[in-house]
């Protein structure tokens, strides 16, 4: 492993809220937003269960041309106006450096995907703005290359970075990345960045997602980011690996007594 400059750069605070190695934070919400009823009522729900951040895409980088690519500035709003009328805090996906101006002013936290991971002028404006960056792992990409991004940002005058483990590819076709649970020891050694589990791109199948939700507390992981919609088959995006509302209450339920037993 290289050495990293910004080793001891982690954790910090954020609309009340506290991103560090000590703390755990849920995100939960739909892949894309489809329109701003349901994006509300989604919140509310995720509200009422305690938890604190939402997330929405509003620019979605998709594999084929042909698929949905979210609704743009009119996602942005919706996503505002929910923050605004709920207090919590929205997430969404920056796909283009172009976007930064007009996102940083509708979203509190931004997320890079992983095609974006290895997107340096990105990462480096990134590191110019004041909201916090969720940067997700490259597909390929090992744990070093990973953290290095990190450093991208930091090193840009950007220190409230979170990382997220979302699966990695490998030949192994059953799921639909494979979650390297052992990412999540590997950055409490390396940083003091806080790092989160995203069980729903680690695996794409709904009924895996509760196990590897609990196997990332397990672990250590400092927080989980789920796709959850109120009727997960009618979504127009990753439908297959979101799960219902009533499933990330379960999800919930033993997390207090997970992250006590790893402590």
């Amino acid at each position: 492993m290289s050495s990293f400059k910004y080793e001891e750069i982690g954790g910090f605070t954020f609309k009340g809220v506290e991103f560090s190695q000590d703390s755990f934070n849920v995100i939960a919400g739909p892949c894309t937003i489809e329109n701003y009823q349901d994006l509300k009522e989604i919140a509310l729900q995720l509200q009422s269960m305690g938890i604190n951040l939402f997330r929405g895409g509003a620019y979605k980088m998709r594999t084929s041309p042909y698929s949905f690519q979210g609704l743009g500035k009119k996602g942005l709003e919706y996503i505002k106006k929910v923050s605004l009328e709920t207090g919590m805090i929205s997430v969404s996906e920056i796909v283009s450096k172009e976007d930064l101006p007009l996102m940083q002013d509708y979203v509190d936290i931004l997320q890079v995907g992983t095609r974006n991971m290895y997107n340096f002028r990105l990462l480096s404006a990134l590191g110019e703005v004041k909201n916090p960056i969720l940067l997700k792992r490259g597909m390929s990409s090992t744990i070093e290359e990973w953290l290095l991004a990190a450093e991208h940002i930091i090193q840009a005058g950007n220190p409230r970075v979170i990382l997220c483990e979302r699966g990695i590819r490998t030949f192994e076709n059953y799921t639909r990345n494979t979650l390297d649970i052992s990412a999540v020891c590997a950055v409490k050694q390396l940083s003091k960045l806080p790092i989160i589990v995203d069980p729903s791109h680690s695996s794409g199948r709904r009924e895996m997602i509760k196990s590897l939700s609990w196997a990332a507390v397990a672990a250590g992981a400092n927080g989980l980011m789920i796709e959850t919609h109120f009727c997960p088959d009618e979504t127009v995006c990753d439908s297959r690996q979101t799960v219902t509302l009533e499933l990330l209450r379960e999800i919930l339920k033993p997390i207090d007594q997970l992250r006590s037993a790893w402590k």
